[in-house]
Parts: C-alpha cells; sequence; structure tokens
C-alpha cells in the first residue's frame, strides 16, 4: 500500500536567482566617494546588466554564501556614460 506522506530533507541551496520585471521603471542613482549622487538613469534596464534582460527584467543570481552577485560583469565607463546620456536624451 502507498500512501502519501511529506518528508523534510535538507538541501544544500547555494544561490538565488532574481527575475524582476521592471518595466520600463529600472532606476540608478550614481554616487561619488562621498556619498554624493553625481548622475542618475531611469527607463529601460541598461544593455550592460546581465542576462538576456529585454530591457525589461533585472536578471541577478546573487551567491547566498557570499550575498555577491555572481553574473555581475564590470561596466566599462562608456557603459555607465552611455546609460547616464540616454537618460538626459529622453
Amino acid at each position: 500500500m502507498q500512501i502519501n506522506q511529506q518528508k523534510t530533507v535538507q538541501v544544500d541551496v547555494t544561490e538565488l536567482r532574481l527575475h524582476i520585471k521592471v518595466c520600463d521603471s529600472f532606476a540608478a542613482g550614481l554616487q561619488d566617494a562621498q556619498g554624493t549622487e553625481v548622475g542618475s538613469y531611469e527607463g529601460y534596464v541598461p544593455d550592460f546588466f546581465p542576462g538576456e534582460h529585454f530591457g525589461d527584467y533585472l536578471i541577478l543570481n546573487i551567491d547566498l554564501e557570499t550575498g555577491q552577485i555572481k553574473n555581475w560583469r564590470k561596466p566599462k565607463a562608456s557603459d555607465i556614460e552611455k546609460m547616464i546620456a540616454q537618460d538626459v536624451d529622453d
């Protein structure tokens, strides 16, 4: 005879994958070393962000041990400049 019963088992979880739909509502602020905001951006998710986001999704893979974003790649200065310029153009 088989019956249904739930069991709790331990699982080694290492990563949290976030797919957040921002739908034209992405916002970012740039701060200098003193904490003063020196630039900002609102609009689509910038192209240099990780994943196939199509401008509408924020896709981040978080390492649960360290809290670090695993799929983040350091942007180039030109990426940041382009992002800020796009906000000015809108």
